[in-house]
């Protein structure tokens, strides 16, 4: 049981359900990672939804729960030893359900941390790549007179995706015949990158052809879609 003294973000976010996980969160790139493998592995969880255009992040009551300020985090009322347990950062989060649930992650040692490397080249080079090109590409970037920075992220970005793209040669999924958390991981940052960010003809997405199928297989899954939009945005 969570109790509000211990867990402060409880406060402005109740618990309906305090036997079920709580979710933190917002659809952006890397909330959708967590509300989609939670729709995958079938746990019992509850949405909370973090307005991150009023700067909800940055109060009291979720800077106890992540002191980073950032979406999405995560309270689970079974943690190890059967305790409430406390978590942040996407990719901490996709690793701790599916060794919690065993699923998702392949159990053979070699192919366990093969997948958590593909789970690491997107915390560490899809997201802040494909980050920096929408904010130069769609946002207050565009208006900068320099457009070196542009450049270097279009290019760094359709660097990311030939990596994907030889990956993905001869396999369905990033680890081959298995959809793991390296496509949940994945799947939000590139849909953003031709979706919202408008980035398509920027990066020559089209030209990518596995990575462009592996996307259309990942969005058809009931899961990812169910994902994709939970917690609601606000109206």
């Amino acid at each position: 049981m969570f109790t509000e003294s211990e867990f402060p973000i409880t406060s402005r976010w109740p618990a309906q359900h305090p036997d079920r996980l709580q979710l933190y969160s917002l659809p952006t790139p890397n909330g959708v990672k967590v509300s989609i493998m939670l729709e995958e592995i079938g746990l019992p969880y509850e949405a909370h939804l973090i307005d991150i255009g009023k700067n909800e992040t940055w109060t009291p009551e979720f800077l106890s729960l992540n002191p980073n300020g950032k979406i999405p985090a995560i309270l689970d009322p079974n943690g190890p030893e059967g305790k409430p347990f406390a978590l942040f950062e996407s990719g901490a989060i996709l690793l701790y359900l599916a060794e919690k649930t065993s699923q998702l992650l392949p159990l053979q040692p070699e192919r366990r941390y093969e997948t958590i490397e593909w789970v690491f080249f997107q915390m560490a080079a899809v997201g802040p790549m494909f980050g920096q090109l929408g904010f130069f590409h769609k946002f207050a970037g565009r208006e900068y007179e320099d457009k070196r920075p542009l450049e270097r992220y279009q290019a760094e970005s359709q660097r990311l995706l030939g990596v994907l793209e030889r990956r993905l040669e001869g396999g369905d999924w990033i680890m081959g015949a298995e959809y793991t958390i390296a496509d949940i991981s994945l799947l939000g940052w590139v849909r953003n990158l031709i979706g919202f960010y408008e980035a398509r003809e920027l990066v020559e997405f089209d030209r990518f052809t596995r990575v462009g199928e592996w996307l259309e297989r990942g969005l058809a899954r009931p899961a990812v879609q169910r994902g994709l939009n939970i917690p609601a945005r606000p109206e």
